[in-house]
């Protein structure tokens, strides 16, 4: 990743509440990849060490629709109300992430082969010629330097995501699991996570797994 920072003239900061109580709304345009994401900064994480911090990948059909067929809704409310409890954190919405980064057309296309096909969240993928994940993290990475945050505890079930960070430089302190509840509707999207992705999911061992804990 080439090292540049976040210009002046790209990032913008206000006050934003919401049903959970008030975030200081750090919205930014990244140099490199030309997208504007937002960061929702809880407390005073500036200089701090092992700040909770999720970094959420965009995803419409589960955080704005509510769809049952990802976790991605249920992790992003969790990790919202992880902060909250917390007192201070930050939460990073990157967007141009949907589906792994392949866009909203491919991904509503690969959900017509996972239904009419069978075939699993990898695999719906490549069937179509398009990559598994292309997700940047570098945006996230960038506006935690401009946030002054020295070292995550990281929400995430992704040891990928854990070592995309480490590689640009922030330093994860800590990995804290953000686990959903299986259910039928996304009992076979985890299960692809885990067994083809390396996601770590115990609940889908486990009965009657919750969402949450001193993490999400």
């Amino acid at each position: 990743m080439r090292e540049q920072a976040i210009g002046y003239e790209d990032i913008a900061e206000a006050d934003l509440a919401t049903r959970r109580g008030t975030f200081r709304a750090v919205a930014f345009r990244d140099p490199l990849d030309g997208n504007e994401h937002m960061a929702l900064v809880r407390g005073t994480p500036r200089a701090r060490d092992s700040v909770l911090v999720r970094v959420h990948s965009e995803c419409m059909t589960g955080d704005i629709f509510g769809a049952t067929r990802c976790e991605c809704g249920d992790q992003l409310g969790a990790a919202l109300d992880a902060i909250v409890r917390e007192g201070t954190g930050v939460l990073v919405y990157l967007r141009g992430h949907e589906g792994r980064g392949i866009g909203l057309v491919a991904k509503v296309r690969t959900h017509i082969l996972q239904d009419e096909q069978g075939l699993d969240t990898v695999d719906s993928a490549t069937a179509l010629g398009l990559p598994v994940d292309v997700r940047d993290y570098g945006p996230a990475v960038r506006v935690l330097r401009y946030l002054d945050v020295r070292s995550v505890r990281l929400m995430t079930n992704n040891p990928d995501k854990v070592d995309a960070l480490e590689s640009c430089g922030v330093k994860v302190a800590e990995r804290v699991p953000l686990l959903a509840a299986a259910s039928d509707d996304n009992i076979g999207y985890l299960t692809a996570k885990r067994d083809r992705l390396g996601h770590d999911l115990p609940q889908l061992d486990a009965p009657s797994p919750q969402l949450g804990g001193t993490g999400g």
